[in-house]
């Protein structure tokens, strides 16, 4: 299937920081692709070259098979992570001269904002004006104005900045429908508890540079630790004796005869090999894999590669 969003090798530099460096992602169509990575990283960078606010020093964007033009502008929604609301203005007013300014006719426009705010329960909001609502009742109305216009390709940086747990689920929900309904979407993010939940493919940008590209479960999948989590009812002196070289105990917690241990694997060893070397001393209770989050991932890639750039420096 052919991309609907190629980077191809981005570089930007402004004065003397770099910004990009030599980045490339690929989007498939209807896939929530996650653009990840601490403040600072170059997200914003590449989301503004991919919505022409900026152009890039050096590489290529290509859009739906093309390259990247000012009439793509209209095919993709973009919500930016500060507010760009006019404070004076009523809510209604407001969204209705930014429909418009998306190509959407007065009544369509009308109609498509009331379908929505009844939707997300906000109907009484029409006649606010901005500065009377809090940041995240504001980053409920731009939402509306980033989807309304049914764009091809969604941007959303940091789209739960400001929401509360429910008001953060709703929006959870809607994009995972308008995913489902066609949309393809990039989500923009520092904060990974929600990426496994949403993406089905991340990129990890730090520093300007890509660390780390591929679908969530392959990543999570090839950063395995062969780390297990075993509960157990028995000695737990008697388990630790049994355990054999091929095996670390990391951590355990008891109570009265209960035990909960976590075990790292050395070497060749399998499941198999630690459930047969304790099966005669204990009665297992569960036992499973400890797969690693991407939280716990991107900081491992993060630390190994600044650990090679710091001996690349003392080498050099």
């Amino acid at each position: 299937m052919e991309p609907i969003l190629e980077v191809k090798n981005i570089t930007k530099k402004y004065a003397n920081h770099i910004a990009l460096n030599g980045v490339s992602i690929s989007v498939q169509p209807q896939k929530i692709f996650g653009l990840l990575g601490p403040n600072g990283a170059g997200k914003t960078s590449l989301i503004r070259i991919i919505n022409q606010i900026t152009g890039p020093d050096s590489g290529e964007v290509w859009f739906n098979g093309q390259k990247l033009a000012p009439e793509h502008v209209e095919l993709i929604g973009y919500l930016p992570e500060e507010r760009g609301l006019y404070k004076k203005m009523k809510v209604g007013e407001q969204a209705m001269y930014l429909a418009q300014l998306k190509g959407l006719k007065k009544s369509e426009a009308k109609q498509k904002l009331q379908h929505w705010f009844e939707k997300f329960e906000i109907g009484n909001w029409w006649d606010k004006k901005i500065e009377e609502l809090s940041k995240g009742m504001q980053q409920k109305i731009q939402f509306i104005v980033t989807v309304l216009h049914e764009p091809k390709l969604l941007i959303l940086d940091e789209p739960f900045s400001g929401f509360d747990p429910i008001n953060a689920q709703l929006i959870k929900n809607e994009i995972l429908d308008l995913k489902a309904k066609g949309s393809t979407i990039i989500f923009s993010t520092h904060n990974m508890g929600s990426v496994e939940e949403l993406c089905d493919h991340i990129a990890l940008i730090n520093k300007a540079e890509k660390l780390l590209d591929g679908s969530v479960k392959d990543i999570r999948k090839n950063h395995r630790s062969h780390t297990y989590q075993l509960t157990f009812k028995g000695n737990l002196i008697a388990f630790t004796n049994a355990l054999w070289a091929g095996a670390e105990l990391l951590e355990k917690k008891s109570d009265e005869d209960i035990h909960s241990v976590t075990i790292k694997l050395l070497r060749q060893n399998n499941p198999n090999d630690l459930l047969q070397a304790v099966l005669n001393h204990t009665e297992i209770l569960s036992f499973q894999e400890v797969i690693p989050s991407m939280n716990d991932i991107f900081i491992s890639v993060v630390e190994n590669k600044t650990t090679v750039n710091t001996k690349s420096a003392h080498t050099e």
